[in-house]
């Protein structure tokens, strides 16, 4: 095995590091790092690049936070990207030079967030098996609610009585590249009336996002006589649609506006994509369940796969010097 290299990325690498995870097996959108740094003021990027002379392997986009570093803490997921052409045995070394070098520069633990395995254009599941041999601590779990709308599905009359009611209240849904109305009107003042936070996009950064990426985020707005009434903004990769924001007006379930907008969604919009990603309906770490939320996803005939979080020791490289047999 070729001796491999581990280095920080640089505003130089931008091309070559866009152009490598536009290939890998494993990474979406989320990965350009024209989606990355549109937040770099609020993260210090640590992210890496694992090099065979000049030829690359793999990347792993990061942030650091003092003598830890993390799967990048600005995206949903994160982890070791890479393609197919990196067998287990080098993804293993890979991770070993990366664990090795972290601990040469005074980190003492990585935290990763790992890649669903519905996002992987093949699959991707090597680092797990690193994972294990360096003995990474579970930290959290999520349950994500899946739709695989590539098989039959059940929806439960409840939801099939309240997209009737959608479609005799006469609701439109229009797909919009202005997102203040959804913002400004729906979006902001349900977040903080009932949780008291703000999205974490600004409009401004939404927008901007949208414009850089026009065939990935998506927004949809319903309407009742001309008033928006519900919006959707949706993060779209190759395999998955991911609804990254959802807000309805208070009138929701009488119009039937949410559950129309997502029948339509995903009987029409999305029905050629492989999964519907409705995302968590965790809180605490993933030790707390949403009883409600999970409910209304899996009454659209959704199901669960875990979204895992690890804790590494980068003392730990050590551990995958043996691993061969």
């Amino acid at each position: 095995m070729k001796k491999q290299t581990i280095k920080r990325y640089e505003t130089k690498d931008y091309a070559n590091w866009n152009a490598f995870v536009s290939k890998a097996k494993n990474a979406t959108f989320l990965f350009h790092r024209d989606f990355m740094d549109y937040h770099k003021d609020r993260f210090d990027d640590y992210s890496l690049i694992v090099l065979e002379d000049e030829k690359w392997l793999a990347v792993l986009p990061a942030n650091r936070v003092a003598n830890r570093v993390y799967s990048h803490q600005g995206l949903t997921y994160g982890s070791l990207v890479y393609n197919d052409k990196l067998k287990l045995a080098s993804v293993i070394a890979a991770f070993k030079d990366i664990l090795s070098f972290l601990n040469e520069n005074k980190i003492e633990a990585l935290h990763l967030k790992m890649i669903p395995s519905i996002y992987h254009n093949k699959p991707a599941e090597e680092l797990n098996y690193a994972l294990f041999l360096a003995n990474a601590r579970l930290e959290r779990r999520d349950s994500l609610s899946v739709l695989d709308l590539s098989k039959s599905f059940d929806t439960t009359k409840t939801r099939k009585e309240s997209i009737r009611r959608g479609l005799k209240n006469g609701l439109l849904i229009k797909e919009e590249t202005n997102f203040a109305l959804f913002w400004n009107q729906v979006l902001i003042p349900n977040l903080e009336n009932k949780h008291q936070v703000k999205p974490v996009h600004t409009l401004d950064e939404i927008e901007k996002l949208q414009r850089a990426f026009p065939e990935n985020i998506r927004h949809f707005n319903v309407y009742f006589r001309d008033r928006i009434v519900a919006g959707t903004t949706i993060f779209e990769s190759e395999n998955v649609v991911h609804p990254q924001y959802i807000s309805g007006q208070k009138n929701k379930n009488e119009l039937g506006s949410l559950d129309f907008l997502y029948h339509h969604l995903i009987t029409n919009i999305f029905k050629d994509k492989h999964f519907f990603d409705f995302g968590i309906s965790n809180e605490e770490k993933g030790r707390k369940l949403n009883g409600g939320l999970v409910f209304w996803k899996e009454s659209f005939g959704a199901s669960t796969i875990s979204h895992d979080f690890y804790e590494i020791d980068t003392q730990n490289y050590s551990l995958l010097d043996t691993f061969l047999i």
